[in-house]
């Protein structure tokens, strides 16, 4: 009986220690990979204005009766953010669109665009208290950045030229528009395939 509890306990030491082999071998490569893996930035997409290129130009009116000069020279950066009150991941990113305004206001202002029935816009507008924001209401305008899918963000510098542009899925998404304005590329993308 005393050889058999001996043998069980060996066994059960060499499966612990193959496990703990098997254990640090997976945790080696999670770390290969995480350094393989790239940052993913907004996905660009190939319509619209090119990145450099000036952005169209219009003058709206937002739902609150503010005039909107998009694609001109002002003294901020532009952030167009194309939403939609049915979108799911538009209403997620609402709390970060707030946090970077806070954050990057001495550089930025951020700009909400939609299209659709007014009477739901403004609805939407009002729930979700994006009164800060200006907010406007035009199709020519996604139309001239080809927007196609959303959430959908461009960003523009102070003298009125694309600068970065893409799908918004995350604050990192986000965030790497601004990364690649810094950067002088299109997009975090576009910089790791020329490195």
């Amino acid at each position: 009986m005393e050889q058999a509890l001996l043998v069980a306990v060996v066994i059960l030491g060499v499966l612990v220690m193959g496990l703990v082999a098997a254990v640090f071998a997976l945790a080696r490569q999670v770390g290969i990979l995480y350094e393989r893996i790239a940052p993913m930035g907004a996905l660009m997409l190939d319509g619209g204005p090119a990145v450099g290129a000036p952005a169209p130009t219009f003058a709206l009116e937002a739902l609150d009766g503010r005039r909107v000069e998009i694609g001109r020279e002002g003294p901020r950066s532009s952030l167009l953010f194309f939403l939609s009150p049915t979108c799911p991941v538009c209403k997620k990113l609402l709390p970060v669109l707030k946090s970077t305004a806070g954050s990057e206001q001495s550089w930025l202002e951020i700009v909400l665009a939609s299209d659709g029935a007014r009477a739901a816009q403004e609805k939407f507008y009002r729930q979700a208290r994006l009164e800060e924001f200006p907010y406007v209401l035009s199709t020519e305008l996604g139309l001239a950045f080809k927007v196609s899918r959303l959430p959908y963000a461009v960003l523009l510098d102070e003298t009125g030229r694309v600068r970065a542009k893409g799908l918004i899925n995350s604050r990192e998404q986000l965030e790497s528009l601004f990364t690649a304005k810094d950067m002088g590329v299109g997009s975090v993308q576009e910089y790791l395939q020329s490195t």
